[in-house]
């Protein structure tokens, strides 16, 4: 029962914190310095996760497979194909360096 509690007090704050941006700004729009550090989280979060599953646990496991499926996807973003093409790309590539004997 108390993880539920905790669950629904998590999910509480997290929906309150939401709301108060909207609220307390009304109709009036972010200044252009707040949008772009808005706008550059996303990427900042994506690549601290990327550093951190291909470093593994305490940064003392590279898995060399993770970086063949980044290095693929880094090239076929680069030759501009699709973002959901680029990954599946990346996904194959990690897949098969982990089939190879070594």
């Amino acid at each position: 029962m108390t993880l539920w509690l905790a669950i629904i007090a998590v999910a509480a704050v997290s929906f309150t914190f939401k709301a108060i941006g909207p609220a307390l700004l009304g109709d009036r729009e972010l200044p252009p310095a707040a949008r772009n550090v808005i706008a550059l989280l996303a990427p900042a979060l994506l690549a601290g996760l990327i550093v951190v599953e291909v470093l593994g646990p305490k940064w003392t496991g590279i898995d060399w497979t993770l970086l063949v499926g980044l290095a693929a996807t880094a090239a076929a973003w680069a030759w501009r194909a699709p973002m959901l093409l680029a990954v599946l790309v990346g996904v194959v590539a990690t897949a098969l360096a982990r089939q190879l004997p070594f």
